[in-house]
């Protein structure tokens, strides 16, 4: 049986972690997701907050499961409303590698080559006096 996942991950706020998130909406999260056709789901808590993981049937259950007044109020009261939700399909968290990634080494001397400076241009400009004649007055 082929299950489209979705994750929804929560990340801690400055006042509120989302783990107590959890515990104020996980079980009507989990309520919502059974009830309306999910055939698996997973709770995973964190360092940086909790991960829930819901596998659906179907891809049309997922968009009924969206819309539901509970999720909704659920997902409005993440602990940081700006930065602290994503939603997407899929599995997601941190389940790709159990050890951070060593950083590359860096090629050539990892120096960038240093800016030009821009030739500068002298320009002079003409003068605009009224022509004067041999006898020092101005001509009409």
């Amino acid at each position: 049986m082929d299950l489209h996942w979705w994750s929804i991950e929560v990340f801690d706020g400055a006042a509120l972690s989302a783990a107590r998130w959890q515990d104020a909406h996980g079980n009507a999260l989990t309520e919502a997701a059974i009830t309306h056709g999910a055939y698996e789901w997973h709770w995973h808590r964190h360092t940086w907050g909790v991960l829930f993981e819901i596998g659906f049937r179907g891809d049309e259950r997922w968009s009924v499961f969206r819309e539901l007044p509970a999720v909704r109020a659920a997902l409005d009261a993440v602990p940081d409303p700006v930065n602290g939700l994503m939603v997407y399909p899929g599995r997601g968290g941190s389940s790709g590698r159990v050890r951070p990634r060593r950083p590359r080494p860096v090629s050539g001397a990892g120096a960038a080559e240093l800016p030009i400076e821009p030739e500068t241009i002298s320009a002079t400009l003409a003068g605009c006096r009224p022509p004067v004649t041999a006898a020092g007055v101005l001509a009409a």
